[in-house]
């Protein structure tokens, strides 16, 4: 435990820093913007998002899963990892922007789309990756460098955006968003190669690896469904106004939850070891880690209650409606603790297809009941799916966990 609470340290600074970083980058961006560009931009940056994870196709988590088992098997791991981001991200790219015509409203130039593209599919996928060799090697404090990078060049980006164009437009902020992301990809992507070591390619990848690759990408693609997608279709089906105030709402959620990612960073290596004799030994580890989050996002969830009443007064008053929205997304802090830790307990027992299944089909729900509630209701149907969703995904992995969990100690039982 000292090790991962140094890790957590580690990532905890990183976090904290990020998340004064991201505060100063976000207020910036969203007062400059407005609420109908910044909508703009969200509403594109959430259409990407659910592409994404097939950028790497899952090769990132598969870096660390090698590792943790066989530290040389590195330099394999991180060829495949490369060569796998420039082939899918390739065709992602013109799979997306294809896709765009249709599910985008018309007034979100097509330009825009290009560059949140390459910024987030090949480039952050470059970075995700860099930051996951260092996970996988418990070297936490170069994974939250990265992290802090990231955030820092897109700060300093909206900053000098805004120093030569006031207000400026989404295109102008995409042009700026993808520079940031491409010198960050560029440095993290050195300096894996000087602490860790060359990349090895391995030019025909098992069937195995691709099959368990996909899993992965299937699982956070579904992830980022019924996290985000509300959002591009809120920029379509209600309006650009909506999608940014329900997205500035959400993203102050997310900024919320960073100590939390913290130690799910620092502990997810370790999943996988204490996963390898089964589920229950996983949520053994998990229970202590799980009981700290899920208190921790109730007192965060109390603290936006009293708090999201200071939402105009740093965004600026295109913003008020922020406040409700922000209130009615209070429980999400919770509800994500507790179903992260219970994702990764099933992920580090080998039940990533599970995980993975259960989170499609609460994708598939959120997809189904905002089709009825944002047409409706616009931001607060958003808002109540995401509530919904959330709680759906915590109850069922939670089920399952504890379904397998039972079978596995009666299995360890019998074998004795």
């Amino acid at each position: 435990m000292s090790k991962l609470a140094k890790n957590t340290t580690w990532m905890s600074i990183g976090q904290g820093l990020r998340l004064a970083v991201q505060a100063v980058f976000f207020t910036v961006i969203a007062r400059a913007l407005g609420v109908h560009n910044y909508g703009s931009f969200v509403g594109v940056a959430a259409l990407v998002g659910i592409f994404y994870p097939f950028g790497a196709w899952g090769s990132g988590h598969l870096l660390v899963k090698a590792v943790a088992g066989d530290k040389r098997m590195f330099p394999v791991a991180w060829g495949n990892a490369l060569c796998t981001t420039m082939v899918c991200s390739t065709v992602l790219a013109a799979v997306v922007l294809l896709l765009s015509k249709y599910l985008l409203p018309n007034t979100i130039p097509l330009r825009l789309v290009l560059l949140v593209v390459l910024s987030d599919i090949p480039g952050l996928s470059l970075i995700t990756i860099a930051a996951q060799a260092f996970q996988a090697f418990e070297q936490l404090h170069w994974t939250a460098t990265i992290n802090v990078l990231l955030s820092t060049n897109r700060m300093l980006g909206a900053v000098i955006l805004v120093f030569f164009e006031h207000h400026p437009s989404a295109l102008q902020w995409g042009y700026v968003y993808l520079a940031c992301t491409a010198v960050t990809a560029t440095v993290s992507s050195a300096l894996v190669l000087f602490r860790l070591g060359a990349p090895r390619v391995a030019l025909r990848p098992s069937r195995e690896w691709l099959w368990r690759g996909f899993h992965f990408s299937v699982g956070m693609s579904a992830q980022t469904i019924y996290n985000d997608v509300d959002k591009t279709m809120l920029s379509r089906f209600s309006s650009l106004a909506a999608t940014g105030i329900y997205g500035a709402a959400y993203r102050l959620v997310d900024v919320s939850f960073a100590p939390v990612l913290a130690l799910l960073y620092s502990a997810y290596p370790n999943f996988f070891r204490e996963g390898s004799v089964g589920v229950a030994s996983s949520f053994a580890y998990a229970k202590p880690l799980l009981r700290r989050a899920t208190g921790y996002g109730i007192l965060v969830g109390c603290g936006i209650l009293l708090f999201a009443g200071a939402v105009p007064f740093v965004l600026g008053d295109d913003y008020s409606h922020t406040v409700e929205a922000l209130r009615w997304l209070s429980p999400l802090p919770a509800l994500k603790a507790t179903h992260y830790f219970l994702s990764d307990t099933l992920t580090g027992a080998g039940h990533q297809g599970l995980r993975s299944a259960i989170q499609v089909a609460v994708a598939l729900f959120n997809v189904l009941i905002n089709l009825w509630l944002i047409p409706a209701y616009s931001w607060k149907g958003a808002a109540w799916s995401s509530i919904a969703s959330d709680a759906l995904l915590a109850s069922s992995l939670g089920l399952a966990v504890l379904v397998l969990s039972s079978s596995s100690k009666q299995l360890v039982a019998v074998g004795r």
